[in-house]
């Protein structure tokens, strides 16, 4: 079995595999596993401020827990180094190629599929019966659309590009995004910057990293053991307002969509930045004059630098467009992780949780390895088919258009994949029975 990519995903499926016997290849096209937590690594989006924006105990693996004397929120450096630590204890390393960049994956006659990679002594290529893409979705810049009008000369980067405070030192700095890397662009800025500007297009409920004394994800997660997310939705924005106020009582857009219905934003800082006049917010971008940006509701700035913090788009460069005929945000894979018409292809990680994601990746890898040591059956294809169809429905009604086939709920996706892997064990149990029968029939 081959696995692309040695990030959080490829070192949870690659462990998940080796308890289950399963054997594995991987390829890694960096020098170190670990992924886009590696600051400074190739293609890694990680800057020197950035921590964990979901608390510790809620983002570790249940199979390798983060030291108990770390703070709720760790820094890039401290998860780079336990991500190498779990591919130590766990004995990884064996099966992992550094430097290894695939670039093309073929199926084969046989439901098999051949792996082609460009490694430092050369190209490879390696056969097997099965493969896992882990391989992240932070790596590609999405530009902002629409592109703003007008010819600009002053310097603009995306947030992949930032690294540190001292890019922004002396500048006057327009951050565009509200996402958590724009947050805490932003609050870098504010003390580096001679003038801080952040541009929102639409509004996002900003919630601090802590309430009512704890870690904030933890608050919803006890709510999401017993009650739905409509319920947990009233019940946090209520939480929110009357804790932190709204968002336009800090000078924010007020969100168009509730709470629970896109990625949350947390930020420490940003909140306290504002109420100190250290961060100017303005709506989105309309258009460049030299120096001079113009935003939507006719203001106009002089800025000497713009970051764009538009996330990324999802690439996957190595496989048959035939594979991806909805795009590779619209793929559609049944419980975000198998393809219903390719078998043996599926995927750890291309998904994008209301919370953490390491925990989901190592529930998802384990499903793949219970399939793949025949412990766990998929349903038929039409199954499969019919409930990647209501999923899409459910998740359009609740995200919307912004990448509806790839949103969970961090706690209802877990509970599902757990019970996807008792489900799927007794249809392997049936379908051995079947077998057994139909043999000793014969």
């Amino acid at each position: 079995m081959a696995v692309i990519g040695a990030g959080a995903a490829g070192l949870a499926t690659l462990k998940a595999l080796a308890d289950a016997g399963v054997p594995a290849v991987c390829f890694e096209a960096g020098d170190q596993v670990g992924g886009l937590w590696v600051y400074g690594a190739t293609g890694s989006p990680a800057y020197r401020t950035l921590h964990l924006n979901t608390s510790r105990t809620r983002t570790e693996f249940a199979d390798h827990p983060m030291p108990v004397d770390w703070p709720d929120y760790p820094d890039h450096a401290r998860i780079a180094g336990w991500l190498t630590s779990y591919a130590d204890r766990f004995g990884l390393h064996a099966a992992i190629r550094l430097r290894h960049t695939v670039d093309r994956v073929v199926p084969e006659p046989g439901d098999r599929w051949t792996v082609h990679a460009d490694g430092p002594d050369g190209p490879v290529r390696v056969t097997v019966d099965a493969v896992v893409v882990a391989n992240g979705h932070n790596r590609v810049p999405k530009p902002p659309q629409p592109e703003p009008t007008g010819s600009g000369t002053v310097r603009q980067i995306h947030s992949h590009a930032y690294r540190g405070p001292e890019q922004l030192a002396g500048r006057r700095v327009l951050v565009v995004g509200g996402g958590n890397s724009a947050m805490d662009i932003a609050v870098d800025a504010s003390y580096a910057a001679e003038r801080t500007l952040l541009s929102l297009r639409r509004g996002v409920w900003v919630v601090p990293k802590h309430l009512l004394g704890r870690p904030s994800d933890t608050l919803n997660g006890a709510l999401a053991r017993r009650l739905p997310w409509r319920m947990r939705q009233r019940i946090s924005q209520t939480l929110l307002t009357a804790t932190v106020g709204a968002p336009a009582r800090h000078g924010l857009p007020a969100p168009a969509h509730g709470f629970l219905q896109d990625h949350p934003t947390l930020s420490d800082g940003l909140l306290s930045r504002l109420a100190h006049g250290e961060i100017e917010v303005r709506p989105g971008v309309a258009g460049f004059d030299g120096d001079r940006v113009t935003f939507t509701d006719g203001r106009a700035d002089t800025v000497d630098l713009v970051v764009w913090c538009t996330g990324y788009r999802v690439e996957l460069p190595f496989l048959d467009p035939a594979l991806l005929a909805d795009g590779a945000e619209g793929l559609p894979l049944y419980r975000h992780i198998f393809h219903p018409d390719a078998p043996g292809l599926a995927f750890v990680g291309l998904m994008q949780s209301t919370g953490a994601a390491f925990p989901l990746v190592e529930a998802q890898a384990k499903l793949v390895a219970a399939h793949r040591a025949g412990r766990y059956a998929l349903p038929d294809r039409q199954r499969q088919h019919a409930d990647i169809r209501a999923e899409l429905r459910a998740a359009t009604a609740r995200w919307g258009q912004r990448r509806p086939a790839m949103r969970v709920d961090f706690d209802t996706y877990l509970a599902q994949l757990r019970r996807e892997l008792t489900v799927g064990a007794r249809r392997a149990q049936r379908a051995g029975s079947a077998t057994r029968a139909d043999g000793g029939d014969r």
